[in-house]
């Protein structure tokens, strides 16, 4: 890409300068021959008058006139010849051919006055050829004709002169051009030819932290695209690489667990039965605790693929919440917490009944475990004619403020020793936001430390593919 607008950029710099020198020139050349052109009509004009007048075309004998011819003649590094009507040269400041006959399509042209007087310009001998009609002002009858064959060489001596200035300066702003244009189009090209790296480093497995490109204008925009990705990415080889150390220890915590109940009972001769009791209780907990983790992985992993494995039907969300209450009330009453349920209005929405019932009941089991001693949580559900909400109260311990960007990762815990207690994996809220997001909804978080937590859900009432 860089060689290409390399040679956009010089094409672009040194054909406009190439043809504006020719024009340059051209211009120059053509109006001074013009000029040239005009002086000499107007010397003709003049030798016209004076030639008439004292009656010259006749006797070919006048020395004031002679001295004009000659003038005129060496000014412009020329030679004048005068003819009369009948072809006759009377006058030659060449002195060879005066006496002879001059016979030409130009003079024939001017004695017949045909209007402009005839002119030539030879470009390679580099001289004019002008034909004057001789009149009187008095009299419009042609009596003879002047025939200037003046030299151009001073005009072209100029044109060289100007021509090499030209192409002096042509040759240091080509140079500028092409230096100007090998920096801008490495400025330009810099950026994407980082992004190509950044991409052969991501490809081969490699990512530089806090890496970004920078660019100007439109490709400004690529770049600022281009970091987003990369910081989104780096993101998630974070929490990728967290997930894999989280549940490496998650998974190994029980078994250590049970390996040390386990060996303990080996290296003890004749345990009371009690005691095989009592360790094989705890030995039971931690397998429960080692099969609650792994249902949560795999309700993830279910969770992670992609919206075509959504099982959408028509479902009634007022049913669908009683039943999920019903099946949380025990562990309400267990801890001694009142659930108050709120419907204000019947809702039919297409969803996936087992992954917004998972969703739910995380948050309401949540509400439930988190909560203090004779406290209550409350489920709200409304609609509008677009969404239904889902609200989702506590009057539990509440959630810190720099904790609640970060409580919907997996495996975080606010409070990890409370979260061994009451059996918690740190993935529910995890699982909860996947199956909403699958759901084309949103789910937010307010609350206070110590006054209870509250959950926003909404979900759109028609699935969106």
């Amino acid at each position: 890409m860089r060689v290409y607008l390399l040679v956009v950029f010089i094409v672009l710099g040194i054909v406009p300068l190439t043809f504006f020198s020719y024009i340059l020139l051209t211009t120059y050349e053509e109006k001074a021959i013009s000029n040239r052109k005009a002086e000499l009509e107007n010397q003709g004009y003049m030798l016209s008058n004076m030639l008439y007048s004292r009656g010259y075309l006749t006797t070919g004998e006048d020395t004031e006139v002679d001295s004009e011819v000659s003038r005129i003649s060496d000014i412009y590094r020329g030679r004048i010849i005068i003819v009369n009507n009948s072809l006759n040269i009377v006058k030659d400041t060449y002195s060879l051919e005066e006496g002879k006959y001059l016979i030409s399509e130009d003079v024939i042209k001017c004695l017949q006055g045909t209007g402009t007087p005839p002119s030539f310009h030879d470009r390679k001998t580099h001289y004019i050829r002008l034909t004057y009609p001789i009149t009187y002002d008095d009299n419009k009858e042609i009596m003879g004709a002047i025939v200037m064959n003046i030299s151009t060489k001073d005009i072209q001596s100029i044109r060289d002169s100007m021509e090499q200035r030209v192409l002096l300066f042509a040759i240091i702003l080509g140079v500028l051009i092409v230096a100007f244009s090998i920096y801008f189009t490495g400025v330009l090209t810099k950026p994407l030819t980082s992004v190509v790296n950044s991409i052969d480093r991501i490809t081969d497995g490699y990512m530089n932290e806090g890496e970004t490109i920078k660019g100007y204008n439109e490709i400004e925009k690529i770049s600022d695209s281009f970091n987003h990705m990369i910081n989104r990415m780096q993101k998630l080889e974070n929490s990728r690489q967290e997930f894999v150390s989280n549940v490496s220890h998650e998974l190994k915590t029980p078994i250590t667990s049970i390996k040390v109940l386990a060996d303990s009972l080996l290296m003890q001769e004749d345990t009371p039965i009690e005691l095989y009791r009592e360790f094989l209780l705890d030995i039971t907990d931690e397998i429960e605790r080692e099969n609650k983790i792994i249902n949560d992985l795999l309700s993830l992993v279910k969770l992670d693929k992609t919206a075509g494995d959504m099982n959408i039907t028509p479902i009634n969300i007022n049913e669908l919440l009683d039943l999920i209450l019903k099946r949380l009330t025990p562990i309400a009453k267990k801890q001694n917490i009142e659930l108050i349920y709120e419907s204000f209005r019947p809702v039919i929405a297409e969803v996936d009944e087992v992954k917004l019932s998972l969703a739910i009941s995380n948050l309401i089991e949540n509400a439930i475990k988190y909560n203090t001693a004779d406290g209550w949580v409350r489920v709200s559900l409304n609609a509008d004619h677009k969404y239904f909400f889902v609200k989702v109260s506590d009057s539990g311990i509440g959630i810190p403020l720099e904790a609640q960007d970060y409580i919907f990762e997996r495996f975080y815990r606010v409070d990890k020793a409370r979260s061994r207690e009451t059996g918690g994996t740190g993935l529910g809220l995890a699982i909860t936001k996947n199956a909403i997001q699958m759901h084309r909804g949103a789910i937010k978080v307010y609350s206070k430390e110590g006054e209870g937590t509250t959950f926003n859900v909404r979900i759109p009432l028609n699935y969106i593919v």
